[in-house]
């Protein structure tokens, strides 16, 4: 074998490894984690716990060593709901005791909103290791797993972003997606179809199927749960997988559950932050409404 062949033949053997080795480390932990799962590992010194209810909630009681982030203070900007600004996020998770390291699972209380929102923040800014718990907080929770009334403050850790821009889509990109990927509403079919809105205009973006995202979770008087992906492949089975997927709502949370669901079931997804709260209110941009037909 040649000298240049060798060099070829190593190159290759040593990016299979390495893309093998990152797929191993890739994820450690489930997308949606079962109440088992978090009892098994809650003495892990890597996981951390987020609790994204209000505080008044959280104080009432929260999974023993939770640490209270609450989802709608956090997790948007306040002036247009987009992703917080990054200083602000390296910030926030590394006073969660957040690094590279950390397993992190996420809870709220039974939207799945807030905890869809910071597993997909977390995998924008490239930390993969997290999943949201499979029970919101609740009967279930509460009966299962250590409750405490005590408030956690983890010891502060090094957080380094390394964003992923795959995973976010502006209103451009989205514009210039039209016809070209499968784009998917998660909002509630009165809001799909125009009869409802929270911005300006009323409709969808054109091309658009209706997936609201509430149909990924069952509600439940010991605390909603997430449905088995068995059954929630049925839901999404008629969405093409050779085709990549960009995912709105109202504004960048409910989506994002759409987003755990669809990647796990093997779809190519990512999130047009701005959603109907950003193309609603701009009219320059093309919108379909059923309602005035």
């Amino acid at each position: 074998m040649s000298l240049q062949k060798k060099i070829f033949t190593f190159i290759v053997i040593t990016l299979v490894f390495q893309v093998n080795l990152f797929a191993l480390e890739a994820k450690k932990i489930p997308s949606v984690v079962p109440l088992s799962w978090i009892k098994e590992n809650i003495s892990n010194k890597n996981l951390v716990i987020i609790d994204l209810r209000e505080e008044k909630e959280y104080q009432k009681g929260h999974i023993k060593g939770a640490v209270n982030i609450p989802g709608l203070q956090n997790l948007f900007e306040k002036d247009d709901w987009m992703m917080p600004k990054l200083d602000y996020l390296k910030k926030l998770f590394s006073n969660a005791g957040i690094d590279k390291d950390t397993l992190v699972v996420a809870y709220d209380n039974g939207d799945f909103f807030w905890s869809a929102r910071l597993y997909w923040i977390l995998e924008v800014l490239g930390h993969h290791n997290v999943g949201i718990s499979k029970y919101a907080y609740g009967k279930e929770m509460i009966k299962t797993l250590p409750i405490s009334k005590t408030t956690t403050k983890n010891k502060p850790k090094d957080f380094i972003p390394r964003v992923d821009d795959s995973q976010i889509e502006t209103k451009l990109s989205t514009l210039m997606s039209i016809g070209k990927k499968t784009i998917v509403d998660g909002r509630a079919k009165e809001h799909f179809e125009g009869k409802e809105s929270i911005s300006k205009r009323y409709g969808h973006i054109p091309t658009a199927k209706n997936y609201a995202c509430t149909n990924n979770f069952q509600v439940s008087g010991n605390g909603n749960y997430m449905k088995e992906f068995d059954e929630l492949a049925k839901i999404y089975k008629n969405i093409p997988k050779d085709k990549e997927i960009i995912l709105y709502c109202q504004g960048g949370a409910e989506s994002a559950l759409n987003y755990i669901v669809l990647k796990e079931l093997g779809y190519k997804a990512s999130i047009y932050d701005g959603s109907w709260k950003e193309w609603g209110n701009d009219a320059n941009v093309p919108i379909v409404n059923p309602s005035k037909k």
